[in-house]
């Protein structure tokens, strides 16, 4: 029987880039510890999100033109790339549903 560790317990790899670590003593959300309001923290995830792109376009380009020398790499830059592109979809379907639950709330 294989023993889930708490919350608290996971490394690093459990979580996300970009994301700080809530701070119970922050209080709701944990916005004492973010770094920055909403806004900063979605400019810096979109900018993330460019560089990634932008660094999967050049490798992606350095394997047309020949001068790539590990395929792998250009293969997982490719798929950080991608995988970004769909979370950040997801992310503003989401938000899109919210708003719209928001506006056909009933008072």
């Amino acid at each position: 029987m294989t023993v889930v560790p708490p919350v608290g317990v996971l490394g690093p790899e459990s979580q996300i880039p970009g994301i700080a670590a809530s701070d119970p003593a922050a209080g709701p959300g944990g916005a004492g510890s973010a770094g920055g309001s909403f806004g900063d923290v979605l400019s810096q995830q979109i900018g993330n999100l460019t560089s990634l792109q932008e660094t999967a376009a050049s490798a992606s380009q350095s394997l047309a033109d020949g001068s790539a020398t590990d395929v792998a790499s250009v293969v997982t830059a490719v798929e950080k790339a991608q995988l970004a592109m769909q979370l950040a979809g997801q992310i503003r379907t989401k938000g899109s549903e919210a708003i719209n639950d928001i506006f056909h709330t009933q008072i």
